[in-house]
């Protein structure tokens, strides 16, 4: 196996994590995380948490996070629903909206207007699909489809089929969307990975450029492949919801794959084996 480059530490000053699968599952910690990270930062890396994570705000992921042993703040956290806010904002701005989200995200859609979904009289422009769990019953997504087909547009802040948690992996909201486009005939604008925007508001974050920055992540597709598409470095780790046959099957190769975070000091020292 060859070493990596020495022009893989060179070119970088910033690194953009996933935290679901990548630092933690089930928010414990994976092994040698922690201590990973701090490393990264007292190198003097730039570091940007990037999550689809819909479940909680970036206020309550920073305190959990914290809990655990990780030395960060909510400002070093990027959450698709902050993105998706900002998304309206520029290209629906005063849309009124419904969300289909599993946790309270409301305190991160800034300025988004969120009708009350049990409102009959109530009719959006804009209908938004978070993160999947429990509220997500057939009269939630019929109730959908049946906005979408009154003209509604559909805005979806991830399109991750699945997520990996200590029960396992879990069935996430792109499997329910790919139905809901389907049915309504409609495609859905994504703002959170693997949306190009997503990562430029990342890279603007930290001031840096795409040829500056790496991007970890175990979703080959929507975290890694994205990112390069992006101009970033991608890094694969064999954790979280890594699968040895969706990497196999993926469109294309990562940049670098390691066996989990704790390798990215190594990898970024350029000491590290590919």
């Amino acid at each position: 196996m060859a070493s990596v480059p020495e022009s893989v530490h060179e070119s970088v000053r910033a690194v953009l994590i996933d935290i679901d699968g990548v630092l933690t599952v089930s928010w414990k910690p994976l092994p040698g995380a922690v201590e990973a990270l701090r490393e990264i930062r007292e190198a003097g890396f730039g570091v940007a948490l990037v999550t689809n994570t819909t479940s909680r705000t970036r206020a309550s992921i920073a305190g959990t996070l914290r809990e655990a042993g990780f030395a960060v703040d909510a400002e070093d956290i990027l959450t698709a629903p902050v993105a998706t806010a900002a998304y309206l904002a520029e290209h629906c701005p005063g849309a009124r909206c419904v969300l289909l989200n599993s946790g309270d995200i409301r305190e991160d859609l800034d300025g988004v207007a969120l009708l009350d979904p049990d409102d009959a009289e109530s009719v959006p422009d804009v209908v938004i699909v978070g993160g999947a769990g429990p509220e997500f019953d057939y009269a939630a997504l019929n109730g959908a489809f049946g906005y979408l087909q009154r003209g509604a547009r559909l805005i979806a802040v991830h399109r991750n089929l699945y997520w990996r948690t200590d029960a396992g992996l879990q069935l996430d909201s792109g499997a329910f969307l790919v139905g809901l486009e389907l049915a309504a005939r409609t495609e859905a604008e994504v703002t959170g990975k693997p949306s190009a925007a997503f990562f430029e508001a990342a890279l603007a974050r930290l001031g840096v450029a795409a040829g500056e920055a790496l991007m970890v992540g175990d979703d080959i597709e929507s975290d890694v492949l994205a990112a390069q598409r992006a101009g970033i470095t991608g890094v694969l780790v064999k954790t979280g919801k890594y699968l040895p046959e969706t990497h196999r099957e993926a469109s294309h190769a990562p940049d670098h794959v390691i066996e989990s975070f704790a390798d990215l000091p190594g990898l970024l020292r350029g000491s590290a084996e590919q």
